[in-house]
This record gives structure tokens, C-alpha cells and sequence, in this order.
């Protein structure tokens, strides 16, 4: 960093580092201590984001902010920066997708009750591309979510994180609703580490394996570049039990069925690597380049559905199980004869396979059923590949009183999409039935954001009033979303189409000539930010930030801050915004299938365009952006070495952005939907598309405290950080959502949460144990919001714990446990666990799949 450029000085003081400690829950390693000392004292006290002007400590802020160091980060099991965000921030919040399309590729996640697009996420100060995932399936509150992917961001390359827990729309743009969350890259020009780790569920699954390492380097005296990388492979898990229709097949003598039939857990990760540069040169005294960038990749796998093989819809049954679908070569399906699926005296199904009818459409050429290349039926595998990268270069210095600061990148988030064990229904069965193609390539989602900057900042003096930070800047940016086409046998409306067979790879269609294609937008931003302490002890702070977008007009947004010292050691600090969140370019073009279960069974859902003809027939039109208004009030306490900031929030959100409810295609409506364009409408179940029916007030608390001692002869940690959020649906449309959606946005995540974390160190030896709670919440099952499948969870409590010894000065062994003491998760109320093959409700606050231990080795150079 250049040393001349002119900063504001802030008398700081270890209590900053005693948050970021807190927070994470952790006391560092001797070792470790030793590496980042010299870090921690001069730049882990002080926060960039939430101000234009000079980074400030965290108890000096007029907003809530949280500092948590990479090391704090890395006392984890999990090698996901999601989970390790859990467990730190109050209000930020995630949940397992066992089975939730892309979602279950890309984790959405909240912050203070919102979706995970609500939440700006910069890297280095600049902002963050999105990930290419759309959650259609993102457990209510981020139903139709799409916000960047942070899981490719490793611990191991970050020297902090800043989360600014308030609305910062008129500083910093589009998304920032919530807040923003930046992640503070090492620039380090010596030095480094490596580590191996490895764990295990007490189930004995999902193995996980992660190396990492980071290390810096000298660009001659006057610069440095930090590498970074991580490798990660994680093995399925899974927490199923067997359905009773997959049960009873067995019993009646189909050997076809898988035990279980379908699987519950989380996917199986392979060649999971990323790598992160980050570099800086002085020009000279006054001027200063720098770059920064990633390339990253992952593999995943996870489960489906069941398609039963008596009943499935339009493949192997269009009567509800009476008989099985038929086709009929010539086109004909009256030359075929029924196919009546027998029945047990218990009303259970016997086994078609045996039967003469069966057997005589088996032996006629001119008669097919799906059953002659799934007998058994079958369960879909849904798999991608995502790939990210991004890369970030300006220059900064200053001009006379002015700073400066000039910079462009790009990123992208590309997600290619595989199903296996699958069908295309309305092609038939190939000559020989075992050569019937079962894997398809269906696809791509690419997310391309470009961004350029231009800030300028200085300080004046206007009468008594001195040091008054005025920034001002300029942002251009384009987004683009693309949809690649997959090959033709995903999509393709096959020559049985009109007997009544599914068009398309079942489970997730290929994304056809009509989906395909490129759209973007672009927007310019204008801003300016003042600051000052008007006296010594009160600081108000004003932004002003105007935005026009290319689709849809501009908008006007301003926030005030301000914070008052009573006393050395009490502040109180308040601040007021409006806000608003552009809606996705993808959300305005994106085109899928997906599978859905209501009330316990199967239905296929098309998710259009909002101005699609299918979707404008049951009332989509055209999105517009949300608009909110943010409200908070807290109170800061410091003295010696104890730290208290106690915050509350409102945030009312108004037309906001969701994923309407399942829509049905009606029979009576064919015609028209015909007419209109739509193609096969009696194929279609239901229909879902993006809307802005909503109105949402979210208020809650956020309660972070700390307090540092020696005890046992050794220095002691003690932390608190306890959230409290509570959203109520003000407004909605009754036609495109329903009460179990709205439900699940006021209680589908536990209104109160607490982090209660002892961190002790000694000379070699280091311990964190950490409480979590987590309080009632409304859970469901498969996104089933029916009576069904859904009840209100019980609060529940997990433990974790990490020791480390340090060997050799530079080496490291630790070894720990997520959820100790193996607490479950809510259990799937009676009746349903075996219809929906699972045991838990995966909607669940916490990891449904139980206790996990792990080891890890780091060596410190």
C-alpha cells in the first residue's frame, strides 16, 4: 500500500480485534498469532466498507459492521465459506438443497431475512459478478433468488471479511438492500501456508478432502502478488429411507428397484478447485497499480424424484396407476390393448411385469411402454460443472487534495447442466429398448458482468467544521445472462408427443432453440457521499446515488447515518435509506422445467419469462425493481476489553421479486394457450414465472458482544452474536401465491439465533467451543407447503469444538467437530418420511446429515 496517500488518523484499539475474535468464535494458534500479528494490529481493526471515507474501526462506525479474519473463519469443519459465515454473522443464514435443481448446485443464502440477491458482495471493494444458478427451489425466502456464488471463495485467501449489516443502496448500487459483505483478499509479499484437511460424517459419509495453500511474493520493492488455492473433492451422503411404492414393487417380485429408491443427501463434489491472485505495484510515491482475479471449477452430482414405474405422469401413466401408458408405433393407440396395472386385495399395486396383457404389448412390434427400459423406474441424476472467473485491474493515487480511484473487470459464472438416468418419453424406445439414450446434456446458464469505476474523494474545511470527507464517483456496468442450447434429445417434442408421452430429458428439460439465446443490459451510476464530525463527539454522514438502467428508467436513492458519543466508552448510532434491487436479467429472460411435489405427489412445472405467452396468459408482466426503505437504531459499548453493539433494523421491501406459486394449466384453457403460441399445453402441469406481487417489512435485532481476559493461565475469548429477524408479508397476490409460500417467507427461518463461542489459547495449545441456537421455524419438505408436508419445527441446540497444538513453531494439528454432540435435525412428522423417501425436513437451519469430525494440518512458512 503506498504510504503518502493522505488518510484520516483513528485512535484504534484492540477492542475491533476482539469482534472480528468473537465473531468468528476462535482463539488463534501461537503459530498463527505469530504469522499475523502484525496484521491483526493494523488492518484486522478497521473496515472499509459502510464509509466513503478513511477505514474506521468498527465501534467508530455509524453502522453495524462485522470484521472476521480469515483465521477466525478457518475454526470450522467445513471448507465452504457459506458454513463458515453461519457461524459468525447473526443474521446471515443457509440451508441444505439435497434435491433442489441448480439450487442444489449453487447455495443461496440470507442476510436479515432477505434473498441472497439482496446482498451486495464486493471483493477487494469492487463489486462481485452473479453466479449463473438461478434458486428455483431455494426454500422460500430464496425462491428465484440469483446472487453471486461466495462458496468459491476460499478462507485460505482471504485476510478478512466485512459485513455491513445495513442498507447501503445509495453508496454502492443495485442488490445492497440487506447489506453488503466484503471479502478482503491477502497482500502479503512473503510469507505463506499449506494445509490438508480431512472429515467425515459419524454416519460414515461424505468424506471430504480439502488442500489449500497461499503464499506471497515481492514484486520488487515496490510490489507483491499473493497466490492462492484450493482443492476439494466431498463424497454424497445420504439420510433416506425406502418408499413404500419402491418397497412394495420389491415385495411383489420387480427386482428392477433400487433400495433406497430415491436419496437424500448432499452431492457428491469432484475436482473442486479454485485459485485467487491478488496483486499491487507502487508507481511511485503518489500512484499505485493493482490487479486481482480467480479461475475456478467444480463438478456436482445429486439425486432426483423416483419415477414410480405404474403411475409416474405422462410417462408411464395418464389415469393416476389404472393402466400403463401405451404407445403405439403406427400412431394409432387403439390398435394396442390396455396395459391394467394389477392390483392386491390391500389395494397395493401387484407387479405389472407378470402380467399376460404386459407380456402380449411386449410381444407386439407395434406396441411400447416406457417399463421395457425402466422396469423398475427410476431416479434422475442432476449434475454440472460450474466454472467462474473474474479479473480486476485499476490504478489509484492521489492529485494534489484529490485521491483517486480508476478500475474495470469482468467476471463470469458459467453452469453446464447433465441429467443421467433419465428418459426423453416422446421419442419411444430405440430398436433395441437397452440402446434407448438415458443421459443428456441439456445445457447452459452463463452469467457476464462487466463493470467500470471512477472514485474521487478529499477532505475540507468549511468554518469550524474540519476533516469533511466528500467522495463522488461514476459506475458503468453491463450484464448479460445466456442460455446455451442443449442437444436435441433433451428438448425435442419426440414423434409420441401427442399419445401423450413427456416431451424433453424427464426431470429437467434441455433447453430448446426457443429458450436459447443471449440478453443484457447495462446501467450508469452517479454518486456522491459526505461526512464529517460536526462536533467532536457527533458524526453525520449523507449519500445521494442516481442510477438508469437500459430496460426499465432510473432511480433515485439517498441514505443518513449518523452516530453520537455520550462518553468514551457509550455511542449511539442511527441511520435511514431507500434502496432498490434491479430485477436479474436473468430472472426477466430465464426458461426451465422443473419438478415440484404438492401434497406428496409429482407434478412438472415450466418456469417462463413473465412476458412468455404461456406465462402472460395466467398474469405475468413485465418486472420492475424493488423498492425499500431501511430504518436502524443502535447503540455502541467499549471499555477496556469488553465489546457490546446492540442494533435494530427495519426494512420495508415493496414490489419485491419472487418465484410465483405453481400456477395451474387448466384443461379448459388448452385452447387458447394454443392459440396463444404454446405448444403441447395438456403436457404442461403448472406454470411459475417471476413477479412483483409482494410487499415485506423485515425488523429484527442483532446483538454482538465480546470480552477478553486471562484465565487458566492462558488468554480467554468469551463472545456473543444473537439475531432476532421478523418478516411479515404486508401484501401479496392471492392468483400467484398462496398462503404455504407466504408462510414460508415470514417463519421459513428461525426467528432467533445465537453464537455463544469460549476461545482459550495457551503457549502450543489452542481450544474453541462454540453453542448454537437455533429457535423455531416453519419447516417443509421438497418445497411442499401443504398441511402434508410442513409443521413447525422445534428449537434445537448444537456444539462445536476445534483443539490445536502447535509443533515445531510452524506446524500445526488440529482436530474438531461440527454439531458434537450429534444433535438431529427435525425428523419428517408420521406418513410422510416414506413417501418422500427421506428422514429429516431439509429445510432445517443446520446440517441435516448430523455430526461431523474432521482433522487438519497446517504449516506456516
Amino acid at each position: 500500500m503506498m504510504t503518502n496517500l493522505k488518510k484520516r488518523k483513528f485512535g484504534l484499539n484492540s477492542l475491533s480485534l476482539a469482534v472480528t475474535v468473537a465473531l468468528a468464535g476462535s482463539a488463534m494458534s501461537t503459530a498463527a498469532m505469530a504469522e499475523d500479528e502484525e496484521v491483526a494490529e493494523n488492518v484486522e481493526k478497521i473496515a472499509v466498507v459502510g464509509s466513503r471515507a478513511a477505514p474506521r474501526s468498527v465501534g467508530e462506525s455509524p453502522v453495524p459492521v462485522d470484521i472476521i479474519s480469515s483465521d477466525d473463519l478457518r475454526k470450522n469443519g467445513s471448507t465452504d465459506m457459506i458454513d463458515m459465515l453461519v457461524t459468525s454473522v447473526p443474521s446471515f443464514n443457509s440451508r441444505a438443497q439435497p434435491i433442489s435443481d441448480a439450487a442444489t448446485l449453487v447455495r443461496p443464502v440470507n442476510l436479515r431475512g432477505l434473498p441472497s440477491d439482496s446482498t451486495l458482495i464486493l471483493v477487494n471493494g469492487k463489486r462481485r459478478h452473479r453466479a449463473s444458478v438461478i434458486a428455483f427451489q431455494g426454500g422460500g425466502i430464496n425462491d428465484g433468488a440469483q446472487g453471486p456464488d461466495i462458496s468459491v471463495i476460499p478462507s485460505i485467501a482471504l485476510k478478512q471479511v466485512e459485513v455491513l449489516r445495513d442498507g447501503a443502496a445509495a453508496q454502492y448500487g443495485s442488490d445492497a438492500i440487506a447489506g453488503v459483505m466484503n471479502f478482503q483478499l491477502k497482500d502479503s509479499a512473503e510469507g505463506g501456508s499449506i494445509s490438508i484437511s480431512q472429515g467425515e460424517y459419524y454416519e460414515g459419509d461424505g468424506a471430504t478432502t480439502t488442500i489449500d495453500g497461499n503464499i506471497g511474493l515481492p514484486l520488487t520493492d515496490a510490489g507483491f502478488v499473493n497466490i492462492s488455492a484450493q482443492y476439494k473433492t466431498a463424497d454424497a451422503t445420504s439420510r433416506s429411507v425406502q418408499r413404500p411404492d419402491a418397497g412394495n414393487l420389491i415385495a411383489q417380485g420387480n427386482t428392477y428397484v433400487n433400495d433406497p429408491a430415491q436419496v437424500w443427501g448432499n452431492p457428491e463434489i469432484n475436482d473442486d478447485y479454485t485459485v485467487f491472485v491478488n496483486a499491487g505495484f507502487d508507481l511511485n510515491d503518489n500512484h499505485r497499480i493493482y490487479a486481482f482475479g480467480n479461475v475456478s471449477s467444480r463438478e456436482a452430482i445429486g439425486g432426483f424424484y423416483y419415477r414410480n414405474p405404474h403411475n409416474r405422469g405422462n410417462v408411464y401413466s395418464v389415469d393416476g396407476g389404472e393402466n400403463l401408458l401405451v404407445g403405439a408405433v403406427n400412431g394409432d393407440q387403439s390398435t394396442c390393448a390396455p396395459v391394467p396395472i394389477p392390483k392386491n386385495a390391500d389395494g397395493s399395486d401387484g407387479n405389472v411385469l407378470d402380467t399376460a396383457a404386459y407380456q402380449a404389448m411386449v410381444a407386439d412390434a407395434n406396441c411400447f411402454s416406457m417399463n421395457q427400459v425402466r422396469p423398475g423406474g427410476y431416479t434422475p441424476q442432476f449434475a454440472g460443472t460450474i466454472e467462474d472467473m473474474s479479473f480486476f485491474a485499476g490504478i489509484e493515487g492521489e492529485f494534489g487534495e484529490w485521491m483517486y480511484d480508476a478500475s474495470a473487470g469482468t467476471g463470469s459464472n458459467k453452469s453446464s447442466f447433465s441429467l443421467y438416468n433419465s428418459l426423453n418419453p416422446s421419442l419411444g424406445l430405440a430398436a433395441n429398448p437397452e440402446d434407448t439414450q438415458t443421459d443428456f446434456d441439456t445445457g447452459a446458464y452463463e452469467q457476464v458482468e462487466t463493470t467500470v469505476n471512477l472514485d474521487f474523494s478529499r477532505y475540507f474545511t468549511i468554518g469550524s467544521i474540519e476533516d469533511i470527507s466528500f467522495a463522488t464517483g461514476f459506475e458503468w456496468r453491463e450484464e448479460s445472462f445466456e442460455i446455451t442450447q442443449g442437444e436435441e434429445a433433451s428438448w425435442i417434442a419426440g414423434p409420441y408427443a401427442d399419445q401423450g408421452f413427456n416431451i424433453g430429458s424427464h426431470g429437467f428439460k434441455g433447453f430448446g432453440p426457443e429458450a436459447a439465446g443471449k440478453n443484457d443490459r447495462s446501467n450508469i451510476g452517479i454518486y456522491a457521499d459526505v461526512e464529517a464530525y460536526l462536533t467532536d463527539d457527533w458524526l453525520l454522514g449523507v449519500a445521494l446515488r442516481y442510477e438508469d438502467f437500459s430496460t426499465f428508467g432510473d432511480t433515485l436513492n439517498y441514505k443518513i447515518s449518523t452516530q453520537y458519543s455520550f462518553t468514551d466508552y457509550w455511542s449511539m448510532r442511527a441511520s435511514h435509506s431507500t434502496g432498490f434491487r434491479a430485477p436479474t436479467v436473468g430472472q426477466e429472460n430465464v426458461v426451465n422445467t422443473q419438478t415440484s411435489i404438492v401434497n406428496g405427489d409429482l407434478i412438472q412445472t415450466f418456469i417462463a419469462p413473465p412476458t412468455d405467452p404461456l406465462a402472460a396468459f395466467y398474469g405475468g408482466e413485465v418486472l420492475e425493481p424493488e423498492e425499500s426503505i431501511n430504518y436502524a437504531i443502535g447503540t455502541v459499548f467499549e471499555y477496556d476489553d469488553f465489546f457490546l453493539t446492540v442494533d435494530y433494523y427495519n426494512i420495508e421491501v415493496t414490489g419485491r421479486i419472487a418465484q410465483s406459486s405453481q400456477i395451474a394449466v387448466e384443461p379448459e384453457d388448452y385452447d387458447d394457450l394454443r392459440d396463444a403460441g404454446v405448444e403441447f399445453p395438456e403436457l404442461i402441469s403448472a406454470v411459475t414465472y417471476y413477479t412483483n406481487d409482494f410487499d415485506t417489512t423485515t425488523q429484527g435485532i442483532d446483538i454482538v458482544g465480546s470480552y477478553e481476559t486471562e484465565l487458566m493461565s492462558g488468554d480467554t475469548m468469551f463472545s456473543l452474536a444473537y439475531g432476532w429477524t421478523d418478516t411479515s408479508v404486508d401484501k401479496f397476490d392471492p392468483e400467484t401465491t398462496d398462503e404455504g409460500k407466504v408462510r414460508r417467507l415470514e417463519d421459513g427461518i428461525p426467528a432467533h439465533r445465537a453464537t455463544l463461542t469460549w476461545g482459550q489459547t495457551w503457549d502450543d495449545i489452542s481450544v474453541s467451543l462454540r453453542g448454537n441456537y437455533f429457535g423455531e421455524y416453519y419447516a417443509t419438505h421438497a418445497d411442499d407447503t401443504s398441511d402434508w408436508g410442513s409443521e413447525t419445527a422445534d428449537s434445537a441446540v448444537t456444539v462445536d469444538l476445534e483443539v490445536s497444538y502447535t509443533m515445531f513453531d510452524q506446524l500445526t494439528l488440529s482436530v474438531g467437530a461440527n454439531n458434537l454432540f450429534d444433535q438431529e435435525a427435525q425428523e419428517l412428522k408420521d406418513g410422510t418420511q416414506g413417501v418422500l423417501g427421506a428422514v429429516y425436513y431439509e429445510s432445517g437451519p443446520f446440517d441435516y446429515n448430523g455430526g461431523y469430525y474432521y482433522g487438519k494440518l497446517s504449516y506456516i512458512f
